[in-house]
């Protein structure tokens, strides 16, 4: 029987095709026993549309002295940040046509959430009930709970990719520039790439369309047809929706 898992870092309130990647999965672990870093980094960031354009909503983090330090090892530096990230949303999505459907939802994980002081638990918090909004239900897990810590990052995923028993490894396109697919096709794995092209424009708030904010900027716009603008609930056939790679 075939088995799809993805493998990838937590992010904060993602954007939609990271819920298609978990969606397409049979099993979604989160990858974050790795080095985290701060270049352009979407584990403690993201964007949301205003009237002025993109607004990175950034959870400020413990970096002094931690430049070596794993992302699930990251801890927030702030009291009140999801006080200050709620408010904000709360201010631009006010008026937007399904707010008052998810606002109490939102409002009660933000307050979960200020009372957590890891990165990576906040994250997983975020992605595991916006799943439910979602009707994701693939399972979760995490990469420490397999072990394999030592080894290269190729050579990690496969051994994961065995331990799990998975016959197929689904990715970003990002990673087509350092996977090496010559092992996953030896390690008896089907390496394949997400297309995250050609998504569909959805309504939105204010003027010129911006297709990849976070994942808060859909349900808030069209609600429980969220669904209708994610490429995984459109086919589950991996050949329709993805970039094989051979």
């Amino acid at each position: 029987m075939n088995k799809t898992i993805v493998i990838t870092q937590s992010a904060y309130i993602p954007w939609r095709g990271y819920f298609d990647l978990i969606n397409l999965a049979d099993e979604f672990i989160i990858y974050d026993d790795t080095q985290f870093s701060t270049t352009k980094a979407w584990r403690n960031r993201n964007q949301i549309k205003t009237k002025n354009g993109p607004e990175w909503l950034t959870i400020p983090i413990k970096t002094k002295g931690k430049f070596l330090q794993k992302i699930d090892s990251v801890e927030i530096n702030s009291t009140n940040w999801a006080k200050k990230h709620w408010k904000t949303i709360k201010l631009i999505y006010s008026k937007a046509d399904y707010f008052d459907l998810y606002a109490p939802i939102f409002e009660d994980l933000y307050q979960a959430c200020s009372k957590l002081d890891s990165l990576s638990s906040v994250n997983c918090l975020m992605i595991k009930n916006i799943c439910k909004l979602l009707d994701i239900s693939t399972p979760i897990s995490f990469s420490k709970d397999y072990g394999f810590e030592n080894l290269k990052k190729t050579d990690r995923l496969i051994e994961i990719c065995k331990k799990s028993n998975a016959t197929h490894y689904l990715s970003g396109p990002s990673a087509k520039s350092y996977l090496e697919n010559k092992k996953f096709l030896e390690a008896g794995v089907q390496l394949l790439f997400m297309d995250n092209s050609g998504y569909p424009a959805y309504p939105q708030r204010f003027e010129e369309f911006i297709p990849n904010v976070s994942i808060l900027d859909l349900l808030f716009n069209v609600g429980p047809n969220s669904k209708t603008y994610m490429k995984s609930y459109e086919n589950k056939n991996l050949h329709l929706s993805l970039n094989i790679e051979t």
